[in-house]
């Protein structure tokens, strides 16, 4: 379980391998991290796919209501996925 500041969530690859990831909100910046098992340690994602940003932009939105995220922190990761990834629509 991701703590305050901490959003985690699972997703398949294409070729159907479980990954579980969590990114972490540190000094103002999202890191991302990616394990295949349990019991592996956490890897580093130095450029996370527009994929893995929207998966976070989800969970920044549904932790706001919740007062575990700062209001402002959505358009935050917006204006970051807008930077990478200029032909997404978010």
């Amino acid at each position: 379980m991701a703590g305050r500041g901490e959003i985690s969530w699972k997703m398949r690859t294409a070729e159907g391998e479980r990954r579980e990831y969590y990114a972490r909100l540190r000094g103002g910046r999202w890191t991302f991290h990616v394990r295949s098992r349990r019991f592996e340690r956490w890897q580093v994602l130095p450029e996370p796919s527009l994929e893995e940003w929207l998966r976070l932009l989800d969970g920044v939105e549904r932790r706001v209501p919740r007062r575990l995220c700062d209001p402002e922190e959505p358009e935050r990761v917006r204006r970051e996925i807008r930077r990478r990834f200029p032909e997404a629509q978010v």
